[in-house]
């Protein structure tokens, strides 16, 4: 395999599968503070790939983004079990773990741009390149990837937050569009930049200046 093509799936697939970890982890912590244990019990709240790889969301869809040279690559890990059941107050708390993962994201971007700032006090060498390039994109995916999360639609975490703000009669019925939600993101993603309609390209163009705006505090 081609050296550059080596460094360049290195410096994606690395931040791409932290962004995701970090972002499932945000959720499992967010509902362990809320009551709810199932995500420590099933050993979610760990860093380790093998505990959050998802085939489809983690390797083949970031995998099939980058061999079309997609402008935007992200990609999700295995989703962390919640039981609302054991949420002190279900409707309210589910929303509150459904936003900890996009919040997660943008924590994690600035942790990275602290990283660079510390890297520029070491001499220049190829692994310095190498880890700044990571960093770079690493900031780049955990704001798509918050973004991206914050799409009103279910069983995206906007569509959670959307859920627990609606009043209960008109969000159990909205609730009932997440048997449809993997076909309408399809639709978005794949089926309308094809008819011309990029919805979630301007979603995520509108909101990544007023995050990365955010985020320039911190440089």
């Amino acid at each position: 395999m081609d050296a550059n093509l080596i460094y360049t799936i290195t410096t994606w697939v690395i931040p791409l599968l932290l962004c995701v970890i970090i972002h499932e982890m945000g959720h499992g912590y967010a509902a362990l503070k809320l009551g709810d244990e199932t995500a420590r019990i099933m050993r979610r709240l760990t860093l380790n790939p093998k505990e959050h790889i998802d085939p489809l969301g983690s390797l083949l869809v970031p995998g099939i983004l980058f061999l079309i040279q997609s402008p935007v690559l992200f990609g999700w890990a295995k989703p962390v079990p919640v039981d609302y059941r054991n949420l002190r107050h279900p409707k309210r708390d589910m929303g509150i773990v459904a936003i900890a993962g996009p919040i997660a994201n943008i924590l994690l971007a600035v942790a990275f741009v602290l990283c660079i700032h510390l890297l520029n006090l070491l001499p220049d060498s190829q692994t310095k390149t190498w880890l700044f390039q990571n960093l770079l994109n690493g900031i780049q995916l955990s704001l798509v990837l918050a973004i991206f999360n914050l799409l009103p639609i279910l069983p995206l975490d906007g569509g959670r937050v959307v859920s627990a703000l609606l009043p209960l009669k008109y969000s159990i019925e909205y609730q009932k569009t997440e048997n449809y939600g993997f076909y309408i993101l399809i639709g978005l993603m794949f089926v309308g930049p094809m008819l011309g309609i990029n919805v979630i390209g301007w979603f995520i163009n509108t909101l990544y200046p007023l995050f990365a705006s955010f985020i320039s505090i911190f440089i």
